[in-house]
């Protein structure tokens, strides 16, 4: 009766094991970076802009730049109808990268509104910049 595994069957095992990892790994390189992307995208089009958009629902209009996003965890001056916090666990997030995000309202790419952005891997403003206008 057999008890234990030849050396060339737990070579075989280290071979399909390799080649496995072999296939998968450069389909999952260079991913993380582009999930980072999507969860910026995902803040500055859906999180924030929700909390943006109820503010200003609640207050007529939306924060000042000099305000900026901490008026919606926390009550600005400004604030006549303040319902908040408008963001969930009461804090401002940060992007992907640790960095704050970019507001400005009224904003120089969308008047009507306001500038939401992040910077990006690089952290300059650059080609890879995360924003809510086109």
């Amino acid at each position: 009766m057999r008890k234990a595994f030849t050396l060339i069957e737990l070579m075989l095992v280290v071979v399909i094991i390799g080649a496995l990892v072999a296939m998968v790994m450069p389909r999952l390189t260079g991913r993380g970076e582009q999930a980072r992307g999507t969860a910026a995208k995902a803040d500055i089009d859906a999180n924030i802009a929700t909390a943006l958009k109820l503010y200003e629902l609640d207050n007529g209009e939306f924060p000042s730049t000099s305000e900026g996003l901490s008026a919606l965890v926390t009550k600005s001056s400004s604030a006549n109808n303040w319902k908040g916090p408008y963001l969930e666990k009461g804090k401002v997030p940060l992007d992907p990268w640790g960095r704050e995000y970019k507001y400005k309202s009224p904003g120089d790419h969308r008047t009507q509104d306001y500038d939401l952005y992040s910077l990006g891997k690089d952290g300059v403003e650059s080609a890879d910049d995360i924003k809510n206008w086109e």
